[in-house]
Order: structure tokens, then sequence, then C-alpha cells
């Protein structure tokens, strides 16, 4: 059994309700760490029913819809002198189900929830060793009307999959992937050339498409374009965080024209500016969660889908997210309940 075939019986048991063959399909010791406040889980038992349990419990027809996945064996030690050796599976999509019962207080719709994922998973024979998931809590609380944080810069409406419809291929081109790495990996040297004043210095045109697509996460939203991200996100979290650097790769893989990375943590970051999801400096140094998956095309990036766990940023912030979102519950009369809009800003 291949490690992607591993991933999918796994999946397929879980969504079929045979738990116990999708516990025998990870490992005695597996080490399971989610989104916050899930965070780490260590043996079958614990992510059957710490992790799945919530997420069946919310959505009992729940279905797992990738879009996005690249699989290969990453040598940490060897590529960037870290990082996990192993077969990695990294893939980004949703969970989609009927939203019937509370998620983590999350109140249910009744209708369709589209619970977005990002996950790196090392598989071991035929079992499954780690797992790193981004739940992307933040945006369940906007399509529930409940979120506590101001209406994302970018477009807010469901993520897309490749434009090219092929990020589930499994004939992609070998010889293909060294070239996609290289592009990703010189564009990341060229972030590591901000010079703290223009977002130009980063030479970032060399490497973006034209009107590429960034598929950020609840709370920043999508943006199109160089423009577009450096207004939605990259300008304002660079502002917000000046100083910061890589922490560790947990895995980087390339499979054909899609590029794949994380870490846990991925990024330390100092919160020394303001703006930032609106909110003001703190002097705060946070660890940061994050994955990116890349689709290149003609020499160019051309889409990044992004997972960031923003609930443990703001965690370490002294924002308790979930904790705001109680006391919207609280005072229902207070907020439109429109998808996020005309909701309080985070207090700082």
């Amino acid at each position: 059994m291949t490690a992607i075939q591993t991933v999918s019986t796994f999946y397929s048991a879980l969504t079929g309700g045979d738990l116990p063959s999708a516990g025998r399909m990870l490992s005695r010791d597996v080490q399971w760490h989610a989104a916050h406040p899930i965070n780490s889980l260590s043996g079958p038992d614990a992510v059957l029913d710490a992790y799945w349990s919530l997420i069946q419990s919310a959505m009992p027809d729940v279905e797992y819809r990738p879009f996005v996945r690249v699989s290969g064996t990453y040598d940490g030690a060897a590529m960037d002198g870290d990082g996990a050796a192993g077969t990695w599976v990294n893939t980004t999509g949703y969970f989609v189900g009927t939203f019937q019962a509370s998620l983590l207080g999350i109140p249910p719709t009744g209708r369709s929830l589209f619970l977005r994922f990002g996950e790196m998973v090392r598989v071991d024979g035929d079992q499954i060793a780690e797992a790193y998931v981004i739940l992307d809590f933040i945006d369940a609380m906007r399509q529930a009307g409940v979120s506590p944080l101001r209406a994302s810069a970018g477009a807010r409406e469901l993520v897309l999959p490749p434009a090219a419809m092929d990020g589930l291929s499994l004939s992609r081109d070998p010889g293909e992937a060294a070239g996609s790495l290289k592009l990703v990996r010189d564009m990341l040297d060229g972030l590591g050339r901000f010079d703290g004043k223009s977002l130009y210095s980063m030479g970032q045109e060399a490497y973006w498409s034209r009107d590429f697509m960034w598929f950020g996460p609840g709370g920043i939203g999508a943006s199109r374009g160089l423009e577009g991200f450096r207004a939605h996100h990259q300008g304002p979290f660079l502002k917000a965080f000046p100083k910061r650097g890589v922490d560790r790769t947990k895995s980087l893989i390339a499979e054909g024209p899609y590029v794949a990375t994380g870490g846990w943590p991925h990024m330390t970051g100092h919160h020394l500016g303001g703006g930032w999801l609106g909110l003001p400096a703190s002097g705060k140094v946070v660890k940061m969660r994050v994955m990116d998956w890349w689709r290149c095309g003609d020499g160019r990036l051309v889409e990044n889908w992004v997972n960031i766990d923003l609930i443990h940023i703001l965690d370490q912030l002294g924002l308790d997210v979930f904790a705001q979102m109680r006391g919207l519950l609280g005072d229902r009369s207070s907020f439109s309940g429109a998808a996020g809009e005309d909701l309080p800003a985070s207090p700082g």
C-alpha cells in the first residue's frame, strides 16, 4: 500500500464509521497534533476520541474532500539540517457535512458546513506515525454567523481547488518536481531579503504570475495578484511582525508542479506593529503553525493555499477567540449574524 493509499483508506474508514479499522491504521504511539484548542494527542484512542469524535459529532454525515495532495520523501537532516525524515502526504481541502451539533461551542446551523483543513501526515509502512492538522475554526464561526473577529480583508467565500483540476493527480511528471521546488525555495529566499521598509525589496515579482490566487485562512481571506496579496495580508503581516524567522521545516516535498511545506511551529514572530487582524502591537513573541501548498506553471507560482492556526497565535497574544464567541452568543442582539458582518472587532 502506498502512503497515499494509507491516508485515503484511513479517512474512508473514519467517514464510513469503521473506527476499529481506522484505529489499526494508526501506529501504537502515533503523535497527532491538531489546531488549538485540540493541540497534541498521543495514541490511536486519543485521536479517535478527542479529535475525530468532535468532527463526527458535529457533522454525522461528514465527507473528506481533499483538493490538493502532495506526497514524497523528505529528509530534513539532509535538506535543511532539521525536519523529520520519512514519507509524507500533505493534503488540503474540506470536511463537508450537515452541521447538526456543536463544534467546540460553535452553534450548529442545520446547513452544510465546509470545515477547511490542511494536514501533513507521515506514513511509516502501512501506518500513520504522526500528523499535523490545522482546522479552520474561525471560518466555521463565520459560516455560523458568530465570528468575533473583524471581517477578513480578503475574499471570504469558499476556497477553490486548483484551476488545473489536477490537485489529486497520480501521474505527475517526476522530472518537474525539482524545478517546482527550486522556484519555491528561491521565492522563500526572496522573502528573507525584506529591508523592513518596502515590500518591493523582496523582488517577489520574479516568482509569482501576474494574476496568481492566494487562498488564506478565515480571518484573512483570499487575494488575487501581488497587489491584492500585499494589501490584504503581506503588508499588514510584515508590519505586525517585522522581526520573524523560520523555526522548523517539518516537511518539504514536491510532486510535479506542486510543492508543500509546513512546520509545527514553522515560524517565530515578534508582534511589534499594529493593524494585522485589527490588533494593536503587543510586543509579545509568538510561535506560528503554518502550512503551504503551491502550484507552479510556466516558471511562476500561480496558486497558493495557506493554512495558519490563527486561534493559536491569538491565544498567545492573550485573546481567547472561543471565549469571545461565547460572549457574542450570550447577547445575540449585538450582531447581525450574517457570516461575520457587522461584528465588533477583537479587543486589544
